[in-house]
C-alpha cells in the first residue's frame, strides 16, 4: 500500500484507450470493499464510460472539471444522507479507495469535488450531475473520480518534500 501512495499523483491527462473490462470489474470490487461506518454502506456508484456523457459531466463545475472529458471512465460517488450521518466520510473513503485501486492497476485518476461546488451562478454542480445522470433524492453527489491510462506519469512526491511538521510525534 505504501508503494501505491509513494507513486500516486493526480492524473489529468489520459490516453484515448478504453479501460479493459477486467480492470473495470476490479475497480467495482475495490470500491464495494471500502470501509464504512457501522457497515451501513450508504453509497451508490455510477461507472460512466460513454464519451458523450463523460463530456457532459466534464462541464459540471465552473472550474476544475474540464479534464474529465479526456478520461475513459468517470466514477460518480453518491451517498444517501438519510442512511447515515457520516455519508460524506464513507463516500470520501470509497472515492480514495477507487483512486488507489486504479493506481494499483496501472491506471491514473483525479478527484473532482462536486458537493458544495457550483456549475453556474444559478445551479450547483450536484444538481447538474444529478440531472445529467438521473440521480434521484435522497442520494447526494459527493465527487467524480476521473480514471484512465495516464498520458504522462509524473514521479511521486519525494519523501524529503513531505511536510513532517503536520505529524505530531
Amino acid at each position: 500500500m505504501l508503494e501505491l501512495l509513494r507513486k500516486r499523483r493526480s492524473i489529468r491527462h489520459f490516453k484515448k484507450e478504453r479501460i479493459a473490462p477486467a480492470q473495470i470489474d476490479a475497480l467495482k470490487e475495490a470500491v464495494l470493499r471500502s470501509p464504512s461506518s457501522r457497515g451501513i454502506q450508504p453509497w451508490n456508484f455510477w461507472f460512466v464510460q460513454d464519451p458523450d456523457l463523460i463530456g457532459k459531466l466534464s462541464r459540471c463545475k465552473e472550474h476544475g472539471s474540464t479534464f474529465l472529458k479526456e478520461a475513459p471512465l468517470a466514477v460518480v460517488v453518491c451517498g444517501d444522507e438519510s442512511m447515515s450521518d457520516v455519508w460524506i466520510e464513507d463516500c470520501a473513503i470509497a472515492a480514495v479507495i477507487v483512486h488507489l485501486a486504479a493506481v494499483g492497476l496501472g491506471l491514473g485518476g483525479c478527484w473532482i469535488q462536486i458537493r458544495n461546488r457550483m456549475h453556474s451562478a444559478e445551479k450547483t454542480s450536484e444538481d447538474y450531475v444529478r440531472e445529467t445522470l438521473g440521480i434521484a433524492h435522497p442520494l447526494r453527489v459527493l465527487a467524480i473520480v476521473a480514471i484512465g491510462l495516464p498520458d504522462r506519469s509524473p514521479a511521486g512526491h519525494p519523501f524529503e518534500k513531505l511536510d513532517q511538521s503536520k505529524v505530531v510525534p
